[in-house]
């Protein structure tokens, strides 16, 4: 029996362990922690990388989505229309605004939000779509950016997931009018902790973004606005600027993994992902479904592999959001597949019999119902 985790974060230390190690070094040496050159140089590399103008280096993911809602203006009296499906960040965020999260159910094939539901739940208090490109698929960008445009609604894509991701040949992080990205360790680009990015063309947008994470201030001791403690800080910096490096290759090791699972799958009764036209998908996540979900999920446990479930209550469901006064049937695609849903092991350092031995175990609960 294997013992195969969900993620490995060590393989992907091992392999680039000198470099790293040195980077840091450096930094402890020079006594430059936050705020500095490695940082800037990050913001930069990383913005080319998502062929936009600008990033900001914050302290987390769910920090990029609270202040870049806040960079728009978003708050109390506003709506925005996002995703049942999605981590809770996605909708903490809208209400530690003060604004009310709208949910508009997905498609079935691509779990993303599905677009031909959005214009019905537009009203004349809605400011945004907040668009999740879940498990590293672009949402539908080009017919989420018409619509937007026809209301004058802000487009934030919530690319935490979704690294190096391409949609229509753009990467995420160009595609709406401000974008959002997390270095949770786990993802395909991620820090050794926690930190985050704000990307987007609009210099504006930029600059209150920088003064926000920095205690609303442009000159030290001079606050403008009311702003945030949340930098990114130069250990992350230079740990991300070495994988960047990388990235590109972990995504395409990724793919493979992705397509070498569907393969064998293929046969079988799970559902797995499907690629959407014009999108490059990076499988932060790789996610099949079954009927028999937690049954399969316990029999692959006993055979030594860790599995996951992205995510197994729906927004609407949660106990934190009763008061927007949604019901279980309200979005019943989300509300199935989360009964659904189970993440497979998926990092680029898997290896070609690990990726057989989990679908031969799948294969084998399916051929003796689970015993």
């Amino acid at each position: 029996m294997k013992n195969i985790p969900l993620v490995d974060l060590r393989r992907q230390y091992n392999s680039i362990k000198e470099e790293i190690e040195n980077k840091v070094k450096k930094v402890l040496e020079e006594g430059q922690y936050i705020l500095g050159e490695k940082v800037r140089s990050f913001e930069k590399e990383f913005a080319e990388y998502c062929n936009a103008k600008y990033a900001v280096g914050v302290a987390s993911g769910t920090d990029a989505l609270v202040i870049t809602l806040k960079v728009l203006g978003i708050g109390p009296g506003d709506e925005v229309i996002t995703v049942p499906n999605t981590f809770i960040a996605t909708v903490d965020a809208i209400a530690r605004n003060g604004a009310t999260p709208v949910f508009c159910d997905i498609n079935p094939e691509t779990y993303n939000i599905d677009v031909h539901q959005l214009e019905r739940k537009i009203t004349d208090r809605t400011r945004s779509i907040l668009a999740v490109h879940l498990y590293g698929q672009p949402a539908e960008m080009n017919f989420i950016k018409k619509i937007a445009d026809e209301f004058g609604l802000y487009v934030i894509e919530d690319a935490c997931q979704a690294h190096g991701a391409e949609y229509m040949g753009r990467r995420t992080g160009s595609l709406g009018d401000i974008a959002c990205f997390s270095f949770y360790p786990s993802k395909n680009l991620g820090a050794c902790g926690d930190g985050g990015v704000i990307v987007t063309n609009s210099r504006e947008f930029a600059e209150k973004a920088r003064m926000l994470r920095n205690y609303g201030q442009k000159i030290k001791n001079r606050h403008d606005v009311v702003g945030f403690n949340s930098r990114l800080d130069e250990i992350q910096a230079v740990i991300l600027r070495v994988k960047l490096k990388h990235l590109d290759k972990w995504n395409v090791m990724r793919r493979k993994w992705a397509r070498f699972y569907n393969e064998l799958l293929e046969n079988s009764s799970v559902v797995t992902p499907v690629e959407a036209k014009h999108a490059k998908h990076v499988y932060h996540l790789y996610v099949i479904r079954s009927k028999e979900r937690d049954k399969l999920q316990q029999f692959l446990s006993r055979k030594g592999i860790s599995t996951g479930i992205h995510y197994p209550i729906p927004i609407h469901l949660q106990r934190a959001y009763s008061y927007l006064g949604y019901k279980g049937g309200d979005f019943p695609i989300t509300e199935k597949f989360a009964r659904e849903i189970l993440s497979l092991p998926m990092f680029p350092e898997l290896e070609e019999d690990e990726v057989v031995y989990i679908c031969d175990q799948i294969k084998r609960f399916e051929s003796n119902s689970g015993k």
